[in-house]
């Protein structure tokens, strides 16, 4: 079985506003409540579990989507009115950066957190489980 990440908690100040706003921009279903959390459905894998706390540290998501799907997120964005970001830091600059032959852009939501989309994953660039896909090659675990 390959190892999927299952859900992530998200603290918020207001969980419900939080998980709707979130859902919203990615189209994807939600929960109302799922007893202390609100529930976004991300995929058919991870669950986004958004709970209330009064203090907390702003986390940083990162989304890879299609070319399609960051298209149509970036229309709701734009539409909800979220300033936007072409880096991590700094100001919102309102530019979408197309390093790497991609998309991505970043937004700050209510509660700091920093969300952003992506076509092409600088992250996974070299990754060791990229690399032994595109070679065909085995692993063997604890070696």
């Amino acid at each position: 079985m390959a190892v999927l990440l299952d859900h992530v908690i998200v603290p918020s100040r207001d969980k419900h506003a939080a998980a709707k706003q979130l859902a919203d921009l990615l189209d994807v279903p939600s929960a109302e409540s799922l007893g202390e959390f609100v529930a976004v459905f991300v995929n058919e894998s991870l669950t986004l579990d958004f709970a209330t706390r009064e203090r907390f540290e702003s986390h940083h998501l990162c989304f890879r989507v299609s070319d399609a799907e960051f298209d149509a997120i970036f229309g709701r964005i734009t539409a909800a009115g979220i300033r936007y970001r072409s880096r991590p830091h700094g100001e919102d600059d309102f530019t979408i950066n197309t390093r790497l032959g991609g998309k991505n852009l970043y937004w700050q939501d209510a509660d700091g957190h920093l969300w952003e989309i992506l076509t092409v994953s600088y992250a996974r660039r070299d990754s060791p489980f990229v690399t032994a896909t595109s070679q065909a090659s085995t692993h063997t675990p604890g070696r």
